[in-house]
C-alpha cells in the first residue's frame, strides 16, 4: 500500500483509523475527480491532489497506496451513485416512455453537471491499457450497473410496463454504449445536432424496450 512513503506524513496520521472518514474520504474523492478535469490523470499527482483536499500527501499513500487505486475509488463512488438515482428513476417508472426518459435524464446530466465522469471513465480506459487491475474494475463497475439495471427491466416487463426486443442485459449494454459515445461525441463537437441525436436514440430505446 505505499507505506514506506507516507513515513514521514504518518506521524500526525498514526492513531487515525483504518477507513477513512466520509467528510475526509469525500474531499480526497472531489479533489482527485476535479484534478482529472483539470488536467488529466498524469497531471494528477498525489502532491496535487492533497493540496486541493486539504490532508496530507502521506494519507493519500496510506490509504490508497496508488493512484490508480484511487482513481478506481472515485469511479466507483461515482458509479454507486448514478446506479442509485437512474435505480431509483426505473423502479419509479409506470410506462415504456417514463423507463426511456429515466436513462436520457441521466445522459443528460452526464453532459450537463457531471462532464467529469466522462473524463474520468475516458482516461482510465487509457490507463487500463497498461494497467490490468484499473481495466478489471472498470469492467466490474459496468457489469454490475448491467445485473443491476437488468433485475429491474426484468421485473418492470412482469409488470407490463415495457416489453423486451433482447435479452435485458444486451439492450443495456447496448444502452449504456449509445450514452457513452453519444456524451464524448457532444463535449468533444459542440456543432453536433443534439436535438435530432437525443430524438433517434429515445426512438431507438423504445424500440428496443417495447415490441407491442
Amino acid at each position: 500500500m505505499g507505506l514506506a512513503a507516507a513515513d514521514s506524513d504518518r506521524a500526525s496520521e498514526e492513531d487515525a483509523p483504518r477507513r477513512l472518514s466520509g467528510e475526509k474520504a469525500q474531499r480526497i474523492v472531489e479533489a482527485m475527480r476535479e484534478s482529472v478535469t483539470e488536467v488529466g490523470i498524469a497531471g494528477s499527482t498525489f502532491e496535487r491532489v492533497s493540496a486541493k483536499a486539504g490532508v496530507s500527501r502521506g494519507l493519500l499513500h496510506y490509504y490508497f497506496g496508488t493512484k490508480e487505486r484511487l482513481l478506481v475509488e472515485v469511479i466507483r463512488r461515482d458509479t454507486d451513485m448514478r446506479v442509485e438515482a437512474l435505480g431509483d428513476a426505473l423502479r419509479a417508472a409506470e410506462s415504456c416512455d417514463q423507463v426511456v426518459s429515466a436513462f436520457f435524464e441521466t445522459f443528460a446530466r452526464t453532459i450537463g453537471s457531471e462532464q467529469g465522469y466522462v473524463f474520468m471513465v475516458s482516461e482510465l480506459f487509457v490507463a487500463g491499457r497498461h494497467n490490468p487491475e484499473i481495466l478489471r474494475e472498470l469492467g466490474a463497475l459496468y457489469g454490475r450497473a448491467r445485473q443491476e439495471f437488468a433485475e429491474i427491466l426484468r421485473g418492470k416487463e412482469r409488470e407490463g410496463v415495457v416489453k423486451l426486443r433482447f435479452d435485458a442485459e444486451s439492450v443495456l449494454a447496448y444502452l449504456f454504449s449509445a450514452g457513452d459515445g453519444a456524451s464524448v461525441q457532444q463535449l468533444s463537437d459542440p456543432t453536433l445536432d443534439a436535438v435530432g441525436a437525443t430524438r433517434t436514440g429515445h426512438e431507438v430505446a423504445r424500440f428496443l424496450l417495447d415490441v407491442r
